[in-house]
This record gives structure tokens, C-alpha cells and sequence, in this order.
């Protein structure tokens, strides 16, 4: 029993938050590729991101894992990123590191996917058993490279506040 639940109930659990926070993550980084905050969409993507790393490490084990250890980093990318986002609200320079440590923290809980993926899913286990094949290194890689580039383009893009129009600037001063 975790939190009061059976093993396979809270495994259920953590792995819908993984995958809402994956979700989510991707819906915060197209925000961010088109230079837009979405505020509501941001907070669900951090709480799920933290969810699923608080509850990894629920689990029962006898030793430190690997994926203790991303989830150490996870939590410590994403807490840098709250602290970017809402204490110092995008501040100069915190506004890229903000940017960066969500993209960076989205790529961890991918990464942790495509292992599970190659773990769990018959198909993907014979081609990678101990996940040191090609397959797999070269999926990894390619996850790898897709958030660098995601990464890059998410810093230019939501580099500077959306400038505001002499309207929106009258309606603000109206009410």
C-alpha cells in the first residue's frame, strides 16, 4: 500500500500525472513558441511535473535508482522554474531561465517515457532489452535533439513581453 492505495492503483496514479504533465508540458512549450504565457496551462504542467516526481519517489525500493535521480533534478529544474515564473515574475534574465528550465524539465519526463516505453512495450523490449541497442540510444538521441531545437527557438520566441496596442492600453486605464 502507497498513500493508501494498492501498488498497481498508485503506479495508475503516477503514471496518468506523467502523462498529463508530458500533456500539459508540450501544450506550455507551443505557448512559448508563439511567445504566449498561457497561465492556466503553465500551473497544470508544473503541479503535474512535481506530482510525478514527488510520487516517484513513493515507490518502494531498497537503493537509489537512476530515475531517483532525474526525479532530483527534475524537482530542483522545476522548482527554479516556479521561482522564474511566479516569485520573480520573468524578470529579465529570468524570463529565458524560466524558459529553459521548463523545456528542460518537459525533456526529463519524456526521456523517463521512452525508457518506460522501452521497458513495458513488448514491441520495443525485443528491440532494445537492456536499452544499450540502437534503437534505443538513437530514439533518445532523437528526443535529445528535438528539445534542444525546441529549446533554442522557445528562448527567441519568448524572449520579450507582447507589446501592447494603444486600445488595450486605453482599457486598462479605463477600468
Amino acid at each position: 500500500m502507497i498513500l493508501g492505495m494498492t501498488t498497481s492503483t498508485f503506479t495508475l496514479v503516477h503514471v496518468l500525472l506523467s502523462l498529463a504533465g508530458i500533456a500539459t508540458g508540450f501544450i506550455v512549450v507551443y505557448g512559448l513558441l508563439t511567445g504566449k504565457r498561457f497561465n492556466r496551462w503553465t500551473a497544470g504542467f508544473l503541479v503535474t511535473a512535481v506530482l510525478t516526481s514527488v510520487t516517484g519517489f513513493l515507490f518502494p525500493v531498497e537503493h537509489l535508482l537512476p530515475s531517483h535521480v532525474i526525479g532530483i533534478i527534475s524537482l530542483v529544474v522545476l522548482a527554479v522554474a516556479i521561482l522564474a515564473r511566479y516569485a520573480l515574475h520573468l524578470a529579465r534574465a529570468w524570463r529565458w531561465i524560466y524558459v529553459v528550465c521548463a523545456v528542460f524539465a518537459l525533456y526529463l519526463n519524456v526521456f523517463v517515457a521512452v525508457v518506460q516505453s522501452f521497458l513495458k512495450v513488448p514491441a520495443l523490449k525485443t528491440l532494445a532489452p537492456t536499452q544499450k541497442e540502437p534503437p534505443f540510444v538513437v530514439a533518445q538521441l532523437a528526443v535529445m535533439a528535438l528539445f534542444i531545437v525546441l529549446g533554442i527557438f522557445a528562448v527567441k520566441k519568448f524572449r520579450t513581453e507582447p507589446v501592447a496596442t494603444v486600445e488595450s492600453w486605453r482599457n486598462s486605464k479605463a477600468s
